[in-house]
């Protein structure tokens, strides 16, 4: 891997001093680094939902380990798809790609060894289904969703789909046979995905449509449908993290946390909906950071 770093040849030895802080921060980026670490967190609990009668082994490492090569490479592969369209928008211009420090082949190849590498660690460590599934997280990230940006609002829900995965595979590597312990992860993540990223392109909505995506429904200028779809989801939300408790999976503990996490996350969804405001959709996208690892966290220490 051979990044072009500005400035190269002027002033070696101070560049060179720069260029290790530089590199790894670059690979930060390019990678995702603050997403890989929620898919790690989400796999771990996957895996601790699925395997709540024994201690954690080796398999989490792999099912961490594998996973998160999988998130590093779509996060990657994505920048390379999306190079043109990045140096668009404020918040993405200064990626290495759209800035000239990195080329598009080297970008590609690094997208293309870490996404090998992870599906091969998770064939070879683990249960099939958990490379099966890695492959179909990065089959639905990068060629359903990303080109479907340009074309629909749709794209946020087969997103959802996408990153919704990586608990799924925690629990094919926990070895689980409780069909809940894999569809309630999913679940929490995918209603969680929605009022979260409908915030956000809500924020942003002014640099996604200069930048050609088509992130929120069409002639709702208003915000009216989009912060609607964001409500809903989360009610939806509350519905699911609710279904370990009619299953009698879990205890008290969990039933009056639960309630109290979804009451301020659906009571954020409901101000966004009415007031419809940038900072009313701030306000939601900070709580959707503090709601998932409270709620994906009870639910792992609840099954132990």
């Amino acid at each position: 891997m051979n990044p072009r770093l500005d400035g190269a040849g002027k002033g070696g030895g101070a560049i060179a001093t720069k260029e290790g802080p530089r590199l790894l921060a670059d690979l930060s980026t390019l990678t995702k680094a603050r997403l890989s670490l929620l898919v790690v967190f989400t796999t771990a609990v996957g895996y601790c939902v699925g395997n709540h009668n024994g201690p954690a082994q080796f398999a989490l490492l792999f099912a961490v380990l594998g996973t998160s090569l999988v998130a590093a490479s779509a996060g990657a592969l994505n920048q390379w798809m999306e190079a043109d369209v990045d140096g668009l928008m404020e918040r993405t211009r200064s990626r290495p790609l759209p800035v000239g420090r990195w080329r598009r082949p080297s970008v590609l190849a690094l997208g293309l060894f870490l996404g090998f590498g992870g599906v091969v660690l998770l064939w070879a460590t683990l249960p099939p289904l958990t490379a099966l599934l890695a492959v179909a997280t990065l089959f639905v990230y990068l060629l359903v969703y990303t080109p479907l940006k340009r074309r629909s609002s749709f794209c946020v829900l087969v997103g959802a789909v996408s990153g919704a995965l990586p608990p799924v595979i925690g629990w094919a590597a926990s070895g689980s046979q409780e069909a809940w312990a894999a569809w309630v992860p999913f679940g929490i993540l995918f209603c969680w995905q929605m009022p979260h990223f409908l915030a956000i392109a809500w924020m942003y909505r002014d640099e996604y449509r200069d930048a050609g995506f088509v992130m929120l429904p069409p002639n709702d200028e208003e915000g009216l449908l989009t912060a609607s779809q964001a409500l809903i989801f989360a009610i939806l939300l509350s519905a699911v993290t609710f279904a370990p408790v009619w299953l009698g999976k879990v205890g008290v503990l969990y039933k009056v946390i639960a309630t109290l996490l979804n009451i301020c996350f659906s009571g954020a969804a409901l101000v966004f909906l009415m007031e419809r405001s940038r900072v009313s959709a701030r306000r939601l996208f900070f709580m959707s950071i503090i709601y998932l690892p409270l709620m994906l966290g009870l639910l792992a220490f609840s099954r132990f």
